[in-house]
């Protein structure tokens, strides 16, 4: 319980300086990129299947909803709340505290459990279509606490639609290679 209340002090914290931060550098958009959009990926090694969903519900905030599966009888789902705020001109910062359930083949007796996730990103534009990014989190759930991280490139091939390709390390199926494909609404 105590890292639940750790976590979500320095959530607050992080996205009260965001805020500032965003407001000081420009008043008329608060993010460089968008938060709002559906996303189909595939993952390599094992194959994974998923879906996620994000959308803005502030100008400096938005809500995530994710799930991954091997389709034999396991999931890996999460649900967040996070903060995103400019860095420059051209990369943004951003946060999220979330809920996570995942049921696995070989952990946690094949039973479901819940754990608290927080993590902190950064995406940065090195074109004007290409993405960059990186995460590193901290997930704890049925007594383990395990530090995830991620490394992304993204494609914008129109403003609507986008391809990618994500690594993912220490994650729910281990360390993983993933191909994305996003459509903004």
């Amino acid at each position: 319980m105590r890292k639940t209340k750790i976590a979500g002090i320095l959530l607050a914290a992080a996205t009260s300086a965001g805020f500032s931060a965003a407001s000081a550098a420009n008043d008329t958009t608060m993010s460089n990129f968008s938060y709002d959009y559906f996303e189909a990926r595939v993952g390599i090694s094992p194959v994974t299947y998923g879906v996620g969903f994000s959308t803005s519900i502030h100008p400096n905030a938005h809500i995530r909803a994710e799930i991954d599966t091997e389709f034999e009888s396991d999931f890996d789902t999460t649900a967040a709340i996070g903060f995103h705020a400019p860095v420059n001109n051209w990369a943004d910062v951003y946060g999220e505290l979330g809920l996570r359930t995942m049921k696995q083949r070989g952990k946690y007796n094949h039973d479901t459990e819940f754990g608290v996730e927080v993590n902190l990103g950064l995406r940065q534009w090195l074109s004007p279509q290409l993405e960059v990014g990186a995460e590193i989190g901290h997930l704890s759930i049925h007594d383990d606490d395990d530090i995830f991280g991620s490394v992304n490139a993204r494609f914008h091939a129109t403003e609507l639609f986008s391809i990618g390709s994500q690594l993912r390390f220490n994650e729910a199926y281990g360390d993983q290679f993933m191909f994305t494909t996003r459509f903004k609404f």
